[in-house]
C-alpha cells in the first residue's frame, strides 16, 4: 500500500506554495502555483531560500471561494493511540490560505460573501471529530480490509478510500486527478474515535471505538432527514468496535441512519416540529436502492426502530414497518420497540427486553474474528441499523448495550474473560466502557444536532439520574434554538464544503444575497414593543383600574397577535439555508 507522508513543511513564496514532504529518504515537494493553480511534483532543489517555512501535519485540501483558490492544511494533530502498530491522528488546528497575495479586486459584497464563505469553512473544521492515519485505511473495517485483492493492497489510500467517509474528498479532487500526487492526499475522516489499554483478570487488551460519519445526504438535524435520491440515508454512521488481544483481533460493526424513505421535519419556531412524508417522491425506489447497498456492503439488516408508536411519529414507524414487509429478500428483519414508552417512569431495565429479542439473530450474525496466527475465524454475516428520530440518543444507548453482549463473548472466546464472568462485574473497565460510549454519543450529537447528546447520564452510570433529567432540558433548549437561528449557516457550510455547492469562477451574485421579506423585521420588532408596553403598563397603572386594564388589554393583544402571526408563519423566521443543493427534497 502507498501511504501517505507523515511530516511536511510548508514554503510560501508571492508565486508558489511548495509542500514538502520531510519523511526520511524522500526528496518529493508538491509545487502549487497561486496564479494559475497548477500542481506538480518537484524536488527541494527547487524550493527557493527566500520562501517562509513553517511545518505542517498534512493537506486537508483546496476549495474555490469567491477571491479564488484557497489552501486548507492541518497545522496540529494529537495523537488518539496506535491501531494495529499504526499511529492514528486527530485533527485539531487548520489553516485555511488564499492564494491570491490580496482581495483588493472584490467589490464590498463580494469582499463581504467571501468572508461569510470563509467562516463556513471554518464553522466546518471547528466541529469537533476529524481523524486521520498517514499508513493505515481508516474508512474500512478490519472485516472489509481483510477480504481484499492484492490489486485493493497496492491502492493508495485515496484510491482504496471507502468514500462514504472521506470528508475531505471535494477538497481532494484536484489531487485525485494526478496519481504521482497521491501520497500528499490525505483521506480524512469525521466521527469520533476512542483507544483505551484495557486490564482484565490480570491480561491487558486494546479496546477501540470508531464511529465514521457518512459525507453523503450529510447535514444538520432538521434539515437533513431521510433518504436522497440514490438512497444515501441522512446522519448515516457507521460504528465498529475493536478488540486486540496478544496478536489476535475482533470487531463488531453496527450502523445507524435516518429512516430510509422520504420525509422532511424543517423547523418553524415550535419545539417538536411535525414531519411531513413525501406524497410525490417514490419511496420504494429509494427505500430498495438504501438497503441494496447496506446488504451488499453489509450482509443481512435488523433494523431496530426505535420512534414513539403514537402522536407525530406514528405515521413514521407505519411507513418504515410496511415498507420493510414489501422488501421480501428475506435480507431484511424488523422490530419496532418503543424506547420512550417502554422506559417511561425511569424504567431502563425494560431494555433488556430489546436486547434479549434480538439475542437470536447477534448469536447468527456473529462477529469478526482473526487469530494470533493470522487464520480468520468468524466473519460478521449482519448488522444491526438502528434509529430514532436523530439517530443519537435513544439509538446510541441500544447500540451500547448490543456492542456489550458481543464483547463479552469475544473477550471469553479470547481468554481474557472466564466463562462464567460478565463484563458488567469489571468495575474498572466497565467504567471505560461507558465513558467511551458516553463520550461517542456526545460526538455523534454535537456533529448533528450542534449539542451534546441526552440521556448519557445511562450510558455513564447504567441507571438515570434526575440530574442527567436536568441537563437533559438544557441541552433540549439549547438545541431547540440551534435549530432555529443558526442550522441554516450550518447546513450551509456543510454542503460548500463538501461540495454540494461550489462557488461560480464568474462575478455574479451568489444566493448569500437573498433578502428576508419586510415580516422577518417588521413583526418581531412589533411584538417586543408590544410586550414591553405591556409591561409599562402595568408597572406604571393609570388613574383608573379600567383605563389600567384597558391598556394593558390592547398591548397584550398586540404582543399576542403578532406572536401568533409569527408562529403561523414559522418557517419564514428560522435561519434557512441559503445555498442551493444539487437535490431538493419536497
Amino acid at each position: 500500500m502507498a501511504t501517505v507522508y507523515e511530516r511536511y513543511n510548508l514554503h510560501t513564496t508571492p508565486e508558489k506554495f511548495f509542500i514538502e514532504a520531510c519523511d526520511e529518504g524522500t526528496d518529493a515537494v508538491l509545487a502549487i502555483d497561486r496564479v494559475s493553480n497548477e500542481m506538480t511534483l518537484t524536488g527541494r532543489k527547487d524550493v527557493p531560500t527566500s520562501a517562509v517555512t513553517r511545518p505542517i501535519c498534512g493537506i486537508m485540501g483546496t476549495i474555490r471561494l469567491v477571491a479564488g483558490m484557497y489552501l486548507i492544511v492541518i497545522t496540529r494533530k494529537k495523537n488518539v493511540g496506535s491501531l494495529l502498530g499504526h499511529a492514528v491522528w486527530k485533527a485539531v488546528d487548520f489553516d485555511v490560505i488564499c492564494y491570491k497575495k490580496t482581495v483588493l479586486h472584490l467589490s464590498e459584497i463580494q469582499s463581504q460573501e467571501n468572508k461569510t464563505f470563509l467562516s463556513m469553512i471554518n464553522n466546518v473544521l471547528t466541529t469537533d471529530g476529524f481523524y486521520f492515519c498517514t499508513d493505515f485505511d481508516l474508512t474500512h473495517t478490519l472485516q472489509r480490509l481483510a477480504n481484499t485483492s492484492p490489486d485493493f493492497q497496492e491502492m493508495s489510500l485515496l484510491e482504496r478510500a471507502d468514500q462514504r467517509f472521506v470528508w475531505n474528498g471535494n477538497l481532494l479532487r484536484e489531487l485525485a486527478g494526478q496519481p504521482e500526487l497521491h501520497r500528499f492526499a490525505l483521506p480524512v475522516v469525521h466521527g469520533f474515535i476512542v483507544m483505551k489499554p484495557c486490564r482484565i483478570n490480570g491480561k491487558i487488551f486494546e479496546w477501540i471505538l470508531i464511529s465514521r460519519r457518512s459525507c453523503f445526504r450529510a447535514g444538520v438535524r432538521y434539515y437533513v432527514r431521510g433518504i436522497d435520491s440514490e438512497g444515501h440515508a441522512a446522519n448515516f454512521v457507521e460504528t465498529e468496535q475493536i478488540v486486540l488481544y496478544e496478536g489476535a483481533k475482533a470487531s463488531f460493526v453496527q450502523t445507524r441512519g435516518s429512516m430510509p424513505f422520504y420525509w422532511s421535519q424543517r423547523p418553524n419556531l415550535k419545539y417538536k416540529p411535525k414531519p411531513i412524508i413525501s406524497k410525490t417522491m417514490n419511496h420504494t425506489d429509494g427505500f430498495q436502492r438504501h438497503f441494496d447497498s447496506q446488504i451488499l456492503i453489509y450482509g443481512r439488516q435488523t433494523v431496530l426502530n426505535l420512534v414513539n408508536q403514537k402522536g407525530s411519529e406514528k405515521p413514521l414507524e407505519q411507513t418504515f414497518e410496511k415498507m420493510s414487509s414489501g422488501l421480501s429478500n428475506g435480507m431484511l428483519n424488523y422490530l419496532a420497540f418503543d424506547f420512550h414508552k417502554e422506559c417511561s417512569h425511569m424504567r431502563w431495565d425494560r431494555l433488556q427486553i430489546l436486547v434479549d429479542a434480538v439475542a437470536e439473530a447477534q448469536e447468527e450474525y456473529g462477529y469478526f474474528m482473526v487469530s494470533s496466527e493470522g487464520k480468520i475465524m468468524t466473519q460478521q454475516k449482519g448488522v444491526f441499523r438502528s434509529n430514532c428520530m436523530d439517530c443519537l440518543d435513544r439509538t446510541n444507548v441500544i447500540q451500547s448495550l448490543l456492542a456489550r453482549r458481543s464483547l463479552q463473548t469475544q473477550l471469553q472466546r479470547m481468554g481474557v474473560l472466564n466463562v462464567r464472568q460478565c463484563i458488567e462485574e469489571q468495575a474498572e473497565f466497565e467504567k471505560i466502557y461507558k465513558n467511551a460510549w458516553a463520550d461517542n454519543a456526545n460526538a455523534c450529537a454535537v456533529q448533528y444536532a450542534g449539542t451534546g447528546a441526552l440521556k448519557t447520564d445511562f450510558t455513564r452510570t447504567g441507571k438515570r439520574t434526575r440530574w442527567g433529567l436536568l441537563m437533559d432540558g438544557w441541552n433540549s433548549m439549547i438545541r431547540y434554538y440551534k435549530n432555529n437561528f443558526s442550522d441554516g449557516f450550518r447546513q450551509d457550510a456543510i454542503d460548500l464544503f463538501l461540495g454540494n455547492f461550489a462557488v461560480d469562477e464568474s462575478d455574479g451574485p451568489t444566493p448569500l444575497r437573498v433578502q428576508k421579506d419586510w415580516k422577518f423585521l417588521t413583526l418581531p420588532i412589533v411584538m417586543v414593543v408590544a410586550f414591553s408596553m405591556c409591561i409599562v403598563c402595568l408597572l406604571m397603572a393609570g388613574d383608573t383600574w379600567t383605563e389600567t386594564f384597558a391598556y394593558v388589554t390592547f398591548w397584550g393583544a398586540a404582543s399576542a397577535i403578532t406572536a401568533t402571526i409569527i408562529l403561523f408563519n414559522g418557517q419564514d423566521f428560522v435561519d434557512a439555508p441559503k445555498l442551493v443543493h444539487k437535490e431538493k427534497m419536497d
